[in-house]
């Protein structure tokens, strides 16, 4: 039987990419959306390139929706083997310092990009628990390294998207404490920066092309029983936290 795979935010950009390497590697996607028709169309597209896909409607910011999702696949599949908290959002007026973002964009970015990551995965944990070896994958970035914010020779120095570099901080410290909650487990957490990707998020410019900007999260989101737990990589290099 195939394993089985919930790629959120996945109805484009690095979140479709990853769901159809995982395919490629025999996993069964789910195409997690907010959007039916999105959704939809995306599994479409994976199933005519011969990738066992489905969609999968899911708003991580509405709790009745993570539930209604999480109730889905419980009756369809036995267990989860791989979730990867693909799903965020970047809200940050780059015209503004940190001091001048609204609260309300403070508030959207932390409901999608930590709080909803936390909710997902608490939904889905009794799944990854039924299966043999759980893995869990959550796109964090650079720009959530306290270490290089604090450092002036860093390209990341003078971000001003406050409230998401925040966010990614605050999804590192939940890997950490997952990852502690669960080493005794067969379950691994990971965090992972994809990379300054070619997305609608990371511009037409960006250096990095779709196809590399999911290698890093579906090379944690197959990694064997000797694989690490608690850690913030690209392409398999550490990153500080």
């Amino acid at each position: 039987m195939s394993k089985l795979a919930l790629i959120t935010g996945a109805n484009k950009g690095i979140g479709l990419e990853t769901a159809r390497q995982l395919g490629r590697q025999g996993f069964h996607v789910l195409i997690g959306a907010r959007d039916a028709k999105a959704g939809e169309a995306a599994a479409a597209k994976l199933r005519q390139e011969g990738i066992a896909a489905d969609a999968l409607l899911i708003d991580v910011t509405v709790p009745a929706s993570i539930t209604a999702a999480a109730a889905e696949v419980s009756r369809k599949y036995q267990a989860l083997d791989a979730l990867i908290n693909n799903a965020g959002v970047l809200l940050d007026d780059d015209s503004k310092p940190p001091s001048g973002q609204s609260l309300d964009v403070w508030q959207r970015t932390f409901d999608a990009n930590v709080f909803g990551v936390i909710a997902v995965t608490q939904a889905f944990l009794p799944l990854l628990r039924a299966a043999p070896a759980g893995r869990i994958v959550n796109l964090s970035s650079l720009l959530g390294s306290l270490a290089l914010r604090a450092d002036p020779t860093s390209r990341v120095y003078h971000s001003k998207s406050a409230a998401y570099d925040a966010s990614k901080t605050a999804i590192n410290a939940w890997t950490l404490s997952l990852a502690n909650e669960l080493r005794d487990s067969p379950i691994k957490v990971n965090a992972v920066h994809p990379g300054h990707v070619q997305t609608d998020m990371g511009g037409a410019h960006a250096p990095m092309g779709i196809v590399d900007g999911a290698r890093s999260s579906v090379a944690l989101a197959t990694l064997g029983a000797d694989g690490p737990s608690g850690t913030f990589t690209h392409m398999g290099k550490t990153l500080p936290w």
